[in-house]
């Protein structure tokens, strides 16, 4: 199936949208890759949306993107004896181990191991950062905080922490438990929650063992500081604007957003914008005009992909906010005036290997003698992202004879994944099965032109080599 637009679109399933039929409707409607939300939902309910996805592979003959998100080791007050209570400035109020209901003036924050690093003078917000605390005394037991706005507290609300790289794994007990079931159900992504610094990454790489890709959740002060070397060690990214949003003045959570993008496409690694793009959709059949424009603004700046929450798991009107994001996005991306995302050319990487020089002649011959499409014929997927980054004016046909690849691969900018049963074992071969599986599936037109990459020798990941145009022919036997 060729959708009309390069950035692709992640809608999370929820109860609104765990059904065969609403998950078959979503993806018609413009869905690229399906978000499983391990913080909410049964395990169960998770593999029965899965299976409902990959009988879409069969049926449409395209390969399925499942993204498996999760929770990560999210901070919590315990419970009060009136359920809420009303905070006042200036008051202090006591955050300790006592297992006791709490009241006014104190209530339960199961975190010891954590206190020793709240010194004097930290901030915790409270609720999405609707009560403010500031420490002013420091135990082993307890943390004596004042509180610096009026407001509610109540049972189980997340507290953020923005101040402080906090020594707590970034997987809790459940987040290991759901990994193991995530990838016994072999998901394509797994994105992890809370990362501060690169080493979060590193140790769920090595549980997962390229089961499937890492995708590393930007929600934290500490993460935009140690972004390079977090995108260096993931192989994507989300801007996770809801708790990032908390932990950082609201104002400066656009230019993280443009920075992180542009850091990301420099790497070669897929981003993708999260939380709230079309948040009043959830009980409206329309979104805000300053919705649609921060869904238009992230594709103006090069975003790999845009993620629905709320809007498509819980909403009254998902299928409807798939549909409006997907209008969104092609019409941004006809404006040809204003939507350019030639690479800057002020960077460069140090080092030039095989795989850059071969992609970057494909994006010049695709942009300067009318090529249709660039097909990458790639086992691990690697030349495919890298052609994405070059960001090419022709649709990128995204050819692996491994399906978790071709999976994989549908989250990137511009790619159309394809699955090919057939291997190559020379160029002839190469060539034919680039050419009829793009014929097959209506994705180039006879007389057009495409640019094929690949490695010799053939079938060895990491060795893209090869360039070759071809011209498509009408005869279904002939290329």
């Amino acid at each position: 199936m060729k959708r009309n637009r390069k950035a692709k679109i992640l809608a999370t399933l929820g109860p609104a949208s765990s059904s065969s039929d609403i998950i078959e409707r979503l993806f018609k409607s413009g869905c690229d890759v399906f978000r499983l939300n391990f913080s909410h939902g049964s395990v169960e309910t998770h593999r029965q949306n899965l299976q409902s996805i990959r009988a879409l592979e069969e049926k449409y003959d395209h390969a399925s993107c499942i993204l498996a998100d999760l929770q990560g080791p999210k901070l919590r007050v315990g419970e009060f004896k009136n359920t809420d209570e009303s905070l006042k400035k200036g008051q202090t109020f006591i955050l300790d181990t006592n297992s006791e209901l709490g009241d006014h003036k104190r209530v339960n924050f199961p975190h010891s191991e954590i206190y020793e690093h709240l010194t004097p003078n930290c901030t915790l917000l409270i609720n999405d950062g609707r009560i403010r605390l500031q420490v002013i005394e420091q135990h082993k037991d307890k943390l004596i905080t004042e509180v610096l706005n009026d407001g509610i507290i109540s049972n189980n609300k997340g507290v953020n922490i923005p101040d402080v790289i906090l020594p707590i794994d970034s997987m809790t007990n459940k987040d290991r438990a759901d990994l193991q079931k995530a990838l016994d159900m072999n998901v394509d992504w797994v994105a992890l929650s809370f990362v501060q610094q690169a080493e979060d990454i590193t140790k769920l790489k090595k549980i997962v063992n390229g089961k499937a890709m890492i995708m590393a959740k930007i929600e934290k002060p500490s993460a935009v500081k140690n972004i390079d070397e977090i995108i260096k060690v993931a192989d994507g990214i989300m801007i996770a604007r809801g708790d990032l949003g908390v932990e950082m003045p609201t104002e400066n959570v656009p230019i993280v957003q443009k920075n992180i993008i542009k850091r990301c496409r420099y790497f070669g690694k897929p981003v993708v914008v999260a939380t709230q793009m079309l948040e009043s959709m959830i009980s409206n059949l329309v979104p805000t005009r300053a919705e649609a424009s921060d869904v238009a603004n992230a594709i103006y700046d090069g975003t790999d992909a845009v993620m629905l929450s709320g809007e498509s798991a819980v909403g009254d009107y998902p299928i409807e906010s798939v549909s409006t994001m997907n209008s969104i996005i092609e019409n941004v991306e006809k404006d040809k005036n204003n939507f350019n995302l030639e690479i800057e050319n002020n960077e460069s990487f140090k080092t030039i290997d095989d795989t850059d020089a071969i992609t970057s002649a494909a994006y010049s011959i695709a942009n300067n003698a009318g090529a249709k499409a660039i097909i990458t014929f790639s086992v691990s997927g690697k030349t495919t992202l890298r052609m994405a980054r070059e960001r090419a004016p022709v649709q990128i046909i995204g050819l692996s004879p491994n399906i978790t690849t071709a999976r994989k691969m549908q989250i990137a900018w511009g790619v159309n994944s394809c699955h090919s049963t057939q291997d190559a074992a020379n160029t002839t071969e190469m060539v034919n099965i680039a050419c009829s599986v793009v014929k097959n599936k209506n994705l180039v037109k006879a007389d057009d032109s495409v640019i094929i990459t690949a490695g010799v020798p053939f079938g060895n990941a990491g060795t893209t080599n090869l360039l070759r145009i071809a011209k498509i022919i009408e005869d279904k036997n002939l290329t």
